[in-house]
């Protein structure tokens, strides 16, 4: 049987709800990171643009900084489930902090990343779209 790629990502299937909610934060931020940064690439991706040039368009979205400024917009527009997340990302204990950004923007950068990523994993990618087309818009 042929496996396509969304059912390779159908995490809905392999983990409960149950267990996504129980997930730690950081590993939420961890899932979540890698999503907003996909949505990042493929929005920046118009035309035959040199990679470089794609980089330098999407820094200033996934930077701490950017996320920080993106978040900032949507935040009255989430659920209090949505927002609870948010919040255990934004007060989760990281164990780095990325050079040359401040740690109140690490922090609310991994509460958007937390957000994301549990939306993922419980496959609601339409209000992942939804969100980040507020903050982009």
């Amino acid at each position: 049987m042929e496996k396509t790629l969304k059912d390779f990502l159908a995490f809905g299937k392999i983990y409960d709800e149950k267990s996504i909610k129980e997930l730690n934060s950081l590993a939420l931020a961890y899932v979540g990171d890698a999503v907003f940064e996909l949505l990042v690439r493929t929005m920046v991706l118009k035309g035959n643009i040199p990679a470089h040039k794609l980089h330098t368009k999407s820094i200033k979205y996934v930077q701490a900084k950017g996320q920080k400024e993106l978040i900032e917009k949507v935040l009255q527009s989430l659920s209090e489930e949505e927002l609870g997340v948010y919040n255990r990302g934004k007060n989760s204990k990281p164990h780095t902090v990325a050079k040359n950004q401040t740690l109140g923007d690490y922090m609310e950068a991994t509460g958007l990343e937390a957000l994301f990523g549990y939306l993922y994993l419980l496959d609601r990618l339409d209000r992942v779209v939804e969100i980040f087309g507020e903050m982009i818009n």
